[in-house]
C-alpha cells in the first residue's frame, strides 16, 4: 500500500484518473478538492504507484473515532482490476470493516467486489444506485464525448426570475445545519447534522432567504465536491426556488473551476425535472453507494 501525499503527487493521480472518466468521477473530484486545501483531511492510498489498479480515498484514522458514524467513515473507490481490488480492500489496514461505513464509487461493477467481501468480512451491505448528473460546462471540459448529439447552448438552462423583494440570495451558516438535516433524505440524526455542519463550514453553500430572513431553499457541497442536500421548505415548493438555487450555486462554483455534478434518486421525479431544466446531463455509470454494517 502506498500513501500519496503532497500536491505534485496528487496532481499526478488526478491527471491519471481523468483518463478514466466517468468511471473514476467520484475519486477524481475528491482528489481535486484535496488539492484545494483538503479541509476534510482525506488521504489517498493505492495498491501500486504509479501504475495503480485500485485507488481508495479515506479519512485519516484519527478522524474515524466513532465506529457508528458512517458519514465520516466514508471511502471513495476506483479500480481497474476486480481481483486486485478485492485483495486490496480485504487487507486489514485499507478499510476498517469493523465500523459502520459508506463506500462511494461511480462504478456499479464494484458491487460484486463488495458483496464478496461481505461474505468473508461478515458485514451487511445496502446498496443505493441513483441517477448521476453533470453540468454541461463541466462535461464539455472533462468528458466532451458524452455531449455528442446533445443540443446544449451556452445560455440554456437559465431558470425564470423569482421575486427579488421576497427572496434574497445568501449562504448558509452553521446554525442552519439542523434545518438542512431535517429535510435531507440520508440525514435526520445527530451524526448527519455534524457532517452537514462540517460541509457548511468548509465548502461554498447557497440559499434563498424568505420574508422572515431564514433559509427557505438551499444547496450544499460535500467533501467529494458533489452538490448535495438540496431542499426547500414544503410551504415554498412548486415556485421554482430550488431550480434557482442550484443554478446560482453551480454557476458560482463553475467560475471557481470546480467540477459540477450531483445525483438524484430514481423515484424523485421532481428533481429529475429540475436537472433536465438546468441542462444537467445524465452520466451512464450512475451514482453508487454501499452502506456497510458489521454483523
Amino acid at each position: 500500500m502506498y500513501h500519496l501525499q503532497g500536491p505534485q503527487v496528487l496532481q499526478m493521480l488526478k491527471k491519471s484518473l481523468r483518463k478514466s472518466l466517468p468511471e473514476s468521477l467520484k475519486v477524481y473530484t475528491t482528489v481535486f478538492h484535496m488539492n484545494q486545501g483538503n479541509p476534510f483531511k482525506l488521504k489517498a492510498v493505492v495498491d501500486k504507484w504509479p501504475d495503480f489498479t485500485t485507488v481508495v480515498i479515506r479519512p485519516q484514522k484519527q478522524e474515524m473515532t466513532d465506529d457508528f458514524d458512517h458519514y465520516t467513515n466514508t471511502y471513495q473507490i476506483y479500480y481497474k482490476n476486480p481481483t486486485n481490488c478485492q485483495e486490496f480492500l480485504g487487507a486489514s489496514d485499507v478499510i476498517n470493516w469493523k465500523q459502520h461505513l459508506q463506500i462511494q464509487s461511480s462504478q456499479l461493477s464494484l458491487n460484486e467486489v463488495i458483496q464478496n467481501l461481505a461474505a468473508t468480512k461478515s458485514f451487511q451491505v445496502k446498496q443505493t444506485h441513483c441517477i448521476l448528473y453533470m453540468m454541461a460546462e463541466t462535461m464539455k471540459k472533462l468528458i466532451p464525448s458524452l455531449l455528442e448529439g446533445k443540443n446544449v447552448s451556452p445560455n440554456s438552462g437559465k431558470p425564470k426570475a423569482i421575486c427579488q423583494e421576497m427572496f434574497k440570495p445568501s449562504s448558509l451558516d452553521v446554525t442552519h445545519a439542523a434545518l438542512v438535516n431535517k429535510f435531507w433524505h440520508f440525514g435526520g440524526n445527530e451524526r448527519s447534522q455534524r457532517f452537514i455542519e462540517r460541509c457548511i463550514q468548509n465548502f461554498p453553500t447557497f440559499c434563498l432567504l424568505g420574508p422572515e430572513g431564514t433559509p427557505v431553499s438551499w444547496n450544499l457541497m460535500d467533501q467529494t465536491g458533489e452538490l448535495r442536500m438540496a431542499g426547500t421548505l414544503p410551504e415554498y415548493r412548486a415556485h421554482g426556488l430550488i431550480t434557482q438555487v442550484i443554478y446560482s450555486h453551480s454557476h458560482y462554483l463553475n467560475k471557481l473551476g470546480f467540477p459540477i455534478y450531483s445525483h438524484v434518486d430514481k423515484s424523485n421525479k421532481t428533481m429529475q425535472k429540475v436537472s433536465k431544466k438546468l441542462d444537467h446531463i445524465t452520466i451512464p455509470c450512475g451514482w453508487n453507494q454501499w452502506h456497510c454494517v458489521p454483523l
